[in-house]
């Protein structure tokens, strides 16, 4: 049986972030990501719509409604330039409007407007990777449940607590809470004692750092150049990468 061209209007109006908040839900795609989602319960599944070929690969029936679309259908609905076997409607998850205490047992991310949804997959990504469990998005910041967004991530949106939240909440809640932030004056990464819990402020590429988040930075941490080199700056994702594996490897519990 063919989609319909209602079910075809609602999935591709998922696209834009005003239906995305109306409906509560949102797309993911390809075997890999879909393949997780059914098996955790944090992002409930809503509806399937797979290649015959996908379906018929899988041990057993899933357990959420399966439509069976044709490649060209697929095509129709699917957000990537070239569609992946399988679309998935999935509902937004529930946020608690409190900050969790977890935030002081271990490192998180801060996000502070950074509009690239493929910078936003990819600090992901790197939380889930260096084992920082939190990633706080700021004002400005791109939308995790866009599909270019749920794409980057690569799977790690369902290992990683994300929701929105201000800065300065954040340090009035636990005004213990270390805040670090990158900056060209600041301690060099590779000679840090990093405490065992903190917050590592990533700052939009380009501005940086903002001027209302800098007043909330504690301590500042800087990437050393190489000697004799020009480049004035780094990708925001691949300056937290090496930020975050210079935290980790800091820590005197590092569990190689």
């Amino acid at each position: 049986m063919a989609i319909s061209s209602g079910t075809i209007k609602f999935i591709s109006s998922l696209r834009q972030r005003k239906f995305r908040q109306n409906y509560h839900k949102f797309t993911a795609e390809g075997g890999r990501i879909v393949g997780e989602l059914l098996q955790q319960a944090r992002y409930p599944v809503d509806h399937l719509y797979a290649l015959e070929s996908w379906a018929a690969a899988l041990p057993e029936p899933p357990s959420v409604p399966l439509t069976l679309v044709t490649p060209k259908e697929l095509g129709r609905i699917s957000q990537l330039k070239t569609p992946n076997q399988v679309l998935a409607v999935v509902d937004l998850p529930a946020t608690s409007a409190t900050l969790p205490a977890a935030l002081e047992t271990g490192w998180s991310l801060y996000l502070d407007g950074v509009q690239s949804p493929s910078n936003l997959g990819a600090l992901l990504r790197i939380a889930d990777w260096f084992g920082f469990h939190h990633v706080i998005a700021g004002p400005g910041t791109a939308d995790l449940y866009a599909s270019k967004s749920i794409q980057a991530t690569m799977g790690s949106f369902l290992r990683v607590n994300f929701r929105k939240g201000e800065l300065r909440e954040i340090t009035e809640r636990f005004p213990a809470l270390p805040v670090f932030g990158a900056d060209l004056d600041g301690e060099n990464i590779y000679r840090l004692a990093a405490p065992p819990a903190g917050l590592l402020v990533i700052g939009a590429e380009g501005p940086g750092v903002s001027q209302e988040a800098r007043t909330q930075v504690q301590r500042w941490v800087h990437i050393p150049r190489a000697p004799g080199r020009e480049a004035e700056s780094l990708n925001a994702a691949v300056a937290a990468g090496i930020l975050c594996g210079g935290i980790v490897n800091s820590k005197a519990d590092l569990k190689v």
